[in-house]
């Protein structure tokens, strides 16, 4: 049993996910719960994938429209098309911003295809609707857990979990290990929540969060090598960059940490290192006794 409460998350994480329910040889039934939660964005994906789609009395599916995270922020107006176009001698560039704005159009046009023909082959293994999916990945719509049922987007809803195992007994699915028959009435239920490793991961690994620790980390970088000894800056920098290439997919779990370790190391020389030469130039720039 997979519960679901996400707004969303990163395509690789999503796939990876993804990848791992259709090679379960174990059935993996996703439910949307408890009452007012959502399986936004990535998570109609992996609940399209699971072998079984269930959803709470309050819960809503679908915006399932794949966005660039490197977007311009919302609170930065757009700049006009004037300011935009124009050159260094005051002309007007039309023909370059045009090629670059088709660039993007094609570019989101590729990742929305490729979105929708990844969600309809979910929907089309698990006998779920194929249209509506497509719809949620291409106009971004949404359905509560009562239209999701009645078009057949999922395959049943329960009040909680218990309710779910007692609905879902006696049924066949086929995983990647063959047929299994459920008998789920009456199972123990155990409960597997997230560690504190893994609630700190994913609070790092918010797309928001992992922005603004690479926005200090290249200001922090910045600030050091403009006012070089201050170190703070330098230290903070670097840390919050390789943390957020982390949080961003862009730096592996392996390397980050190795990456941290020899970054502390070198903080550790550094440290050895730093007075002496502190003191060496102020000895240097001090006046001597003659000269006085």
């Amino acid at each position: 049993m997979l519960r679901i409460d996400t707004p969303g998350g990163l395509d690789l994480s999503m796939r990876q996910i993804i990848k791992d329910i259709l090679a379960s040889p174990v059935p993996v039934a996703a439910f949307v719960a408890p009452s007012g939660a959502r399986a936004a964005s990535a998570g109609t994906y992996i609940l399209y994938a699971s072998h079984i789609a269930a959803m709470a009395a309050g819960t809503n599916l679908g915006a399932a429209t794949p966005v660039n995270i490197a977007a311009p922020s919302p609170l930065t107006p757009p700049k006009p098309d004037d300011a935009r176009d124009k050159d260094k001698s005051g002309k007007h560039d039309k023909a370059a911003g045009d090629e670059a704005d088709t660039g993007k159009d094609a570019m989101s046009k590729k990742q929305v295809a490729d979105a929708a023909a990844y969600i309809r082959a979910f929907a089309q293994m698990r006998g779920r609707n194929a249209e509506w999916a497509e719809r949620a990945v291409r106009e971004g719509v949404s359905l509560s857990a009562e239209e999701a049922l009645a078009l057949k987007v999922i395959d049943l809803t329960a009040r909680d979990l218990p309710e779910l195992l007692s609905k879902l007994d006696g049924r066949k699915l086929t995983t990647a290990g063959g047929e299994r028959t459920l008998a789920t009435a009456g199972a123990t239920l155990v409960t597997a929540e997230p560690d504190w490793r893994t609630r700190f991961l994913a609070i790092i690994t918010d797309p928001s969060v992992a922005l603004i620790l690479l926005m200090i980390g290249v200001y922090g970088l910045f600030f050091e090598f403009w006012n070089p000894g201050l170190a703070l800056p330098g230290v903070v920098g670097a840390v919050c960059l390789l943390i957020g290439l982390f949080a961003l997919q862009m730096l592996p779990v392996n390397y980050a940490g190795l990456a941290l370790i020899l970054l502390g190391l070198s903080f550790m020389v550094a440290e050895v290192f730093f007075p002496r030469l502190v003191r060496s130039a102020r000895a240097e720039s001090s006046p001597s006794p003659s000269a006085r």
